[in-house]
């Protein structure tokens, strides 16, 4: 819970922003972010935390950093350890250097320039505001529901603060002291729906968790295949369910689930923005046998073409 009201705005804001192998990208998200105006006072730092990126593209990123606005800390993972535990190694880094309030993105996070000031008044104005998320254009407030996780719903105004149940991974900022009470990201989750997590346990503990409209932030490409996204997202939904409202509302979400997973399989013509039957199959049979991290590796690879059977093409029919 919170105690005692923080200071107005921190000396130094940390943004950690978690990068693989789009070292353009990434360096451009850097000289934005070191762009923007901040209140008076208030100092920029920007650790990039590298996930395992190739050996081209790393070097590419140092190159492309030499030529950022102030000196760039580069965190080597080594390995791709996922959008949450990646945050996790740099908000580390950042709490450890005394960092009053922190943010996270990712490497294509492009910020308007009075976003991250409109993000710390926000914070100065509400002492117990542990989370607050940029605006990502949508026209929605995110909230967690008790079956179906992470979800949009109309928001209530234009501009400013609204009240919400999580922040948006594209861009969010936390106070040090809500993650010292709530904890980092969970890594269970690997990539997606970590933040939802995050925004149930800090509201849990009496933090307040915001998006101010207008704060804009864009995020120009989705990560990933649509197996291993979709997968993520589907098992990261069960678990959050699970975690968070028990397990009679999970067995409610598997069992649409299942049913969601047939009727894309059935009518291609009505499936979601993403849809991929063997991601969201994996992550029912992963969720029920409780594997965690990282997707399974074959679910970044295209699907095999089918084998036509001896004496019979693909299409025949039998």
């Amino acid at each position: 819970m919170p105690t005692s009201p923080p200071p107005p705005s921190p000396a130094v804001l940390t943004v950690v922003v978690v990068h693989r192998d789009q070292p353009v990208r990434c360096a451009t998200t850097v000289a934005v972010l070191q762009a923007s105006s901040l209140p008076a006072g208030v100092d920029l730092r920007v650790v990039v935390v590298d996930n395992g990126s190739q050996a081209p593209s790393l070097a590419r990123l140092h190159t492309g950093l030499e030529a950022a606005a102030a000196p760039v800390e580069v965190l080597e993972l080594g390995v791709n350890a996922g959008f949450g535990p990646g945050a996790n190694a740099g908000l580390r880094r950042a709490l450890a250097d005394g960092a009053d309030v922190v943010g996270v993105a990712p490497h294509d996070a492009l910020v308007a320039p009075d976003c991250l000031a409109l993000l710390l008044e926000a914070l100065g104005e509400r002492p117990g505001a542990g989370l607050v998320s940029a605006d990502v254009g949508d026209g929605l407030c995110p909230v967690v529901d008790p079956y179906f996780g992470a979800i949009g719903r109309a928001r209530d105004r234009e501009v400013g603060w609204e009240d919400c149940g999580h922040p948006h991974g594209t861009l969010f900022l936390a106070r040090a002291a809500c993650l010292a009470d709530v904890g980092l990201f969970d890594e269970r989750y690997f990539a997606y729906g970590e933040e939802a997590d995050l925004g149930v346990r800090a509201s849990r503990a009496g933090w307040g968790v915001g998006i101010v409209h207008g704060a804009r932030v864009t995020n120009p490409e989705l990560g990933g295949t649509d197996a291993a996204v979709d997968y993520l997202m589907s098992r990261n939904t069960l678990l959050l369910v699970r975690e968070h409202f028990g397990r009679y509302r999970a067995g409610v979400r598997t069992v649409w689930a299942v049913g969601q997973l047939a009727a894309g399989i059935a009518r291609p013509s009505r499936r979601p923005w993403i849809f991929s039957a063997r991601g969201r199959a994996w992550a029912l049979v992963d969720h029920a046998r409780g594997r965690h991290g990282p997707p399974p590796a074959h679910l970044f690879q295209p699907p095999r073409p089918l084998r036509p059977r001896a004496g019979r093409g693909v299409g025949a029919r039998g």
